[in-house]
């Protein structure tokens, strides 16, 4: 009797000893609030601003801007609420799923009407945002230790790959101009 209890209880703390590994590794991208923003963010070009700040907070914690960026980060704080925390690999994985996700949400609306013109609109920032972090990312990849480090930087690599190539394959931006007083008709009176 007692080693079937043993036996079980081994097995009761082995199980739980998974579950809290998994638990550990299921690290959400996105903070509560950020999820809330995107969620209220229907427009395309609107979702990925939101998308864009989001990896932009995690890019000030990975490059210790918060200094910097205090006067900003205090009025976001109660919209946005506190930057996001975590190690290095994962502040950079949690960008990787931003991008990744920011993807998914383009093609999606491509997929259901690929003349929407929200589409190149909405490319076109995420592939210049992603192009000023890989510029700040770049140099802390060189310095990457641990596996998880080296993983979610190619993840991010691989990202920004993807949507560069998608966006070098847009037509060139038309120019809208804008109206001023001297565009206007004269009156005849």
């Amino acid at each position: 009797m007692k080693t079937s209890l043993r036996l079980a209880l081994t097995l009761l703390i082995s199980i739980l000893s998974v579950c809290v590994e998994v638990n550990a590794q299921a690290r959400d991208h996105l903070t509560p609030q950020e999820v809330d923003l995107v969620k209220e963010a229907q427009i395309l070009d609107k979702r990925i601003d939101v998308f864009v700040k989001a990896a932009d907070r995690r890019m000030i914690v990975l490059t210790n801007s918060a200094g910097a960026n205090a006067k900003q980060l205090k009025k976001d704080a109660e919209l946005w609420g506190d930057l996001p925390t975590g190690s290095r690999a994962e502040l950079v994985g949690d960008i990787a799923r931003i991008l990744d996700e920011a993807i998914t949400n383009i093609d999606d609306v491509s997929a259901r009407d690929e003349r929407n013109p929200l589409v190149p609109k909405a490319l076109r920032r995420l592939a210049q945002a992603t192009n000023t972090i890989m510029a700040q990312v770049t140099p802390l990849s060189t310095e990457a230790k641990t596996d998880a480090e080296i993983a979610a930087f190619e993840l991010l690599h691989d990202d920004a790959k993807s949507i560069q190539e998608a966006a070098n394959k847009l037509p060139p931006e038309i120019e809208k101009k804008g109206k001023n007083k001297t565009d206007k008709p004269k009156d005849k009176n």
